[in-house]
């Protein structure tokens, strides 16, 4: 998949992808369908791994020629060592996850770097929504509060609270709306939340 056609189905994996180094070794927790290892394969040189729990979606990586570990994110990574790789993605996926800051900390010791995006709860519809007494439903969170795979709930500065929390560095952070960058206002008007991580250097001395 070249980029612009990975531009037309998802604008926010194109612009995600521009933070993935040529030549990488990537992990892609939760990659779905596979379209964005694929795209890094065929446009960076990038080799790696995908891991996905759905079947659907494991067979249509598959079928993309990516190699994909069926897994449960929520069993963690740890059948892969410290810093096995130059960058693990965490895309559209975090907020699913129960126990969140371990796999978190998880992503960062795999990884040298980590790119970790997620649905803003502070996006002004879903803040107008909540008002009119309503749960929000909106095209980065799609689903109706009972059926919902969301179970994290969170805003541009919970997301950076915690990353400071956990001991990682925030590099870049980007609010994205329909994938282009939102620099006036991004945690009300940002739909997507972008973090560029690593762990946190620890001073010479």
């Amino acid at each position: 998949m070249n980029f612009n056609e990975l531009s037309a189905v998802r604008p926010d994996l194109a612009f995600i992808a521009h933070w993935v180094r040529e030549g990488s070794h990537v992990l892609d927790v939760g990659c779905g369908d596979g379209a964005m290892l694929r795209h890094l394969q065929v446009d960076k040189r990038c080799s790696g791994y995908g891991i996905e729990l759905d079947d659907a979606q494991v067979l249509a990586s598959t079928a993309r020629g990516i190699n994909v570990i069926q897994q449960d994110m929520e069993n963690g990574l740890a059948m892969f060592g410290d810093n096995s790789f130059d960058t693990v993605l965490c895309l559209s996926s975090l907020q699913m996850m129960t126990h969140v800051e371990d796999l978190l900390r998880d992503i960062v010791r795999v990884g040298a770097e980590a790119i970790v995006s997620f649905p803003n709860f502070a996006h002004w519809p879903h803040r107008l929504a909540l008002l009119k007494g309503r749960m929000p439903v909106s095209k980065s969170l799609p689903y109706q509060w009972y059926d919902t795979p969301n179970v994290r709930c969170a805003t541009i500065y919970d997301f950076a609270e915690l990353a400071h929390e956990v001991g990682l560095e925030v590099l870049e952070c980007v609010a994205l709306a329909d994938g282009k960058p939102v620099h006036f206002l991004p945690n009300l008007r940002g739909s997507l939340a972008v973090f560029r991580l690593r762990k946190k250097q620890r001073a010479a001395g």
